[in-house]
């Protein structure tokens, strides 16, 4: 049987991770893809043209094989007025600081998960990841009769588990120190990545992707050396000149050290591992997702353009401080070599 490297025409086990929000730009999943890892283009908040479109643009700039991620579909929690009055009240001072109005909460869908799955059938990967959930029967069919490799996502081997019994053809084991959101659905052990990778290792038949803190070609040998067929970065590639990075993300990574990451949903209202900042400490009662990160968005948005990090969402994981700056590519061999 083929491995994973073998089967996607790998020359490095290596990953990056699904940034989602603009971080993977379309050229920094191809330059991953053309020297030799696997991109991952983070799709879940592109619309189905989007998807489309994006893919086109990784087709265009690489012959490599890649991937696209989705958040699996996931029930929205309902809200009540006073629990949105207070959410937009922690983050008042914020927007007022920036000139914004105060936060207004519109009506807010989950994207159809159903049209951006037919989107990414059209593009046509080599690999579907999805996060935050199963899917149907029915999509793991639609994606296997296209010869697209399905990827769940798992915090915990009863999530891992879960996954292969639907059928899926590789799992990523998402450890604690991961940045970014947590990428499970039920209980989130926030294991030790090397811990959590041995034990699925053992635990599951197919084939494993090791995910969190992994900075360093030491790290990246270390979750193979426990039975991973795959690494994926994503903290790695952040300061990647190809990667969509905002110049106060870019500068709050570069400053950043080793402990400076918490673990926060005031931005989403998803669990997500990212730098300490003013939002992090003064947000208490964030809405769930996706109500959250629809208050958040203009704050977010207009904090890029300001240069203001401090009302950002900076999304890294525990190994920031090791992060290097580069093009894809050389942050690509550092990792192995």
């Amino acid at each position: 049987m083929l491995t994973l490297t073998q089967r996607l025409g790998l020359r490095l086990p290596i990953v990056l991770a699904p940034m989602a929000g603009g971080i993977s730009t379309p050229e920094l999943v191809a330059a991953v893809s053309t020297a030799g890892g696997l991109g991952s283009l983070g799709a879940a908040y592109l619309t189905p043209a989007q998807i489309t479109e994006a893919g086109a643009a990784v087709r265009r700039l690489t012959q490599g094989a890649f991937a696209l991620n989705l958040f699996a579909p996931h029930p929205t929690v309902a809200t009540t007025g006073s629990e949105v009055e207070r959410a937009a009240a922690e983050l008042a001072p914020f927007h007022a600081s920036l000139g914004l109005q105060p936060p207004e909460l519109t009506a807010q869908a989950n994207p159809d998960f159903g049209l951006q799955l037919e989107a990414v059938l059209e593009v046509c990967p080599a690999v579907l990841s999805f996060t935050f959930g199963r899917l149907e029967a029915q999509h793991l069919e639609a994606l296997r009769s296209r010869g697209i490799l399905t990827v769940g996502t798992a915090t915990g081997l009863e999530e891992a588990r879960q996954l292969e019994a639907d059928g899926v053809e590789a799992i990523v084991v998402q450890g604690g120190a991961a940045g970014g959101h947590r990428g499970g659905w039920s209980e989130d052990e926030l294991a030790d990545t090397l811990s959590l990778t041995r034990a699925a290792a053992q635990s599951i038949r197919i084939p494993v992707i090791a995910a969190g803190g992994l900075m360093t070609a030491a790290d990246v040998r270390a979750v193979l050396d426990a039975g991973a067929s795959l690494a994926q970065c994503g903290t790695a590639f952040l300061r990647a000149t190809e990667a969509g990075t905002s110049a106060p993300y870019w500068a709050a990574l570069a400053a950043a050290k080793t402990g400076d990451t918490v673990l926060t949903r005031a931005f989403s209202g998803r669990t997500a591992r990212g730098l300490r900042n003013a939002v992090t400490e003064g947000v208490q009662q964030p809405l769930p997702y996706p109500f959250q990160n629809a208050l958040t968005r203009s704050m977010r948005a207009a904090g890029a353009k300001a240069g203001r990090a401090d009302v950002l969402s900076l999304w890294a994981g525990e190994g920031v401080a090791h992060g290097l700056a580069g093009t894809a590519a050389e942050i690509l061999e550092s990792l192995w070599n």
